[in-house]
Order: C-alpha cells, then sequence, then structure tokens
C-alpha cells in the first residue's frame, strides 16, 4: 500500500486528447523526466494507485500528454480528469542533480540550532516568490518558515528531517 508519506504531490489531470486515452497533465515538477520511472501515483477515490505509463511528451514546461497503460479509451481518460498526480520521493532521492521540488519536502521535521525540534512541514506555500514551509509545531500551532536556502544546513533524506538556523526571533514573530 503506498502512504501519503511516500509521495508527494507534482501535478493532476487537466483534460483527454484525442480518443486513445492520452490525457493532459499539469505538473509543478517534472521529476518524472528527470528520474528513470515507469509509473507516477494517482489518488482514486481516495487511494493512492500507481499508473505504470506508455509514453508522454511536454506541451510547455509546465503541461504534458501523458499514456498509462490499461486506459485506452476517451471514455476511460474522462474519468481520470481531475485526479491529483504524485511521485514516490524514494525514486525522486534518486534524481542525480538534486533538485527537488518545495513539495518534496512536505512530511520532513524542521531542527533549529541545538537539535531543538520545531515541527513537521505540513504544507508548502509557493504561490509567491518567497516560498514558505507551513509547519505544525509538537504542541498543534501552524506557523510558516521561510524556505530560504540559506537557512538550510543540512538535509537528511533517511531520516526526513531539514536542519535550520533560523533568525533569533523569527520563531517569536507567530506568538504576536
Amino acid at each position: 500500500m503506498i502512504c501519503e508519506d511516500d509521495v508527494y504531490k507534482i501535478g493532476v489531470l487537466t483534460k483527454t486528447h484525442g480518443v486513445s486515452g492520452e490525457l493532459g497533465m499539469a505538473f509543478t515538477d517534472d521529476v518524472f523526466d528527470r528520474v528513470e520511472a515507469d509509473y507516477l501515483v494517482c489518488r482514486m477515490d481516495g487511494i493512492l494507485v500507481p499508473f505504470f505509463m506508455e509514453d508522454y511528451r511536454f506541451r510547455s514546461n509546465s503541461t504534458a500528454l501523458v499514456k498509462f497503460e490499461g486506459i485506452d479509451t476517451e471514455e476511460q481518460a474522462r474519468r481520470m480528469v481531475g485526479v491529483e498526480v504524485f511521485f514516490p520521493k524514494a525514486l525522486a532521492e534518486e534524481s542525480e542533480d538534486d533538485a527537488y521540488s518545495w513539495g518534496y519536502f512536505v512530511g520532513f521535521t524542521i531542527v533549529g540550532e541545538e537539535t531543538e525540534e520545531i515541527g513537521r512541514i505540513k504544507a508548502v506555500d509557493d504561490s509567491t516568490m518567497n516560498v514558505l514551509f507551513e509547519v505544525e509545531t509538537p504542541s498543534g500551532e501552524s506557523l510558516f518558515i521561510p524556505a530560504a536556502e540559506e537557512w538550510i544546513d543540512d538535509i537528511d533524506h533517511s531520516a526526513r528531517k531539514i536542519y535550520m538556523h533560523l533568525p533569533e526571533g523569527l520563531l517569536e514573530l507567530h506568538e504576536r
């Protein structure tokens, strides 16, 4: 069974293309092209299901046409329109260019200086130039921490931890 923590969202299936089961996919991360991956994971009726790709081709920097095995008609493809698409974190870690999307880090724990656990990343807001980690603290509070690369000291992928040095007073800002 594929767990939510084992994948991260890379896009959504937007529309059918043609009559042979091809689907348009809007994506935020082209990791499926940079890593040897035979499949993508789709959320079908609340369950994460792997779908093996027969073929794909890019339409733009953020869209591609994807053909999945077993999806051979327009009617079958139509049932997949609007479905979220995910990529396995384990395969993303094999990427040779070490270029991860920010969404990859959902589920990681942020650790501050002196091994202080700040909280778990529950979402990433990348809607502006200043990407923010939405973090749930051990006490259940939510706070936003800038995902500034210069504040990241180390990333432990196997332990799913990001070690950061944050400017003094940043964590106290949310209390006001």
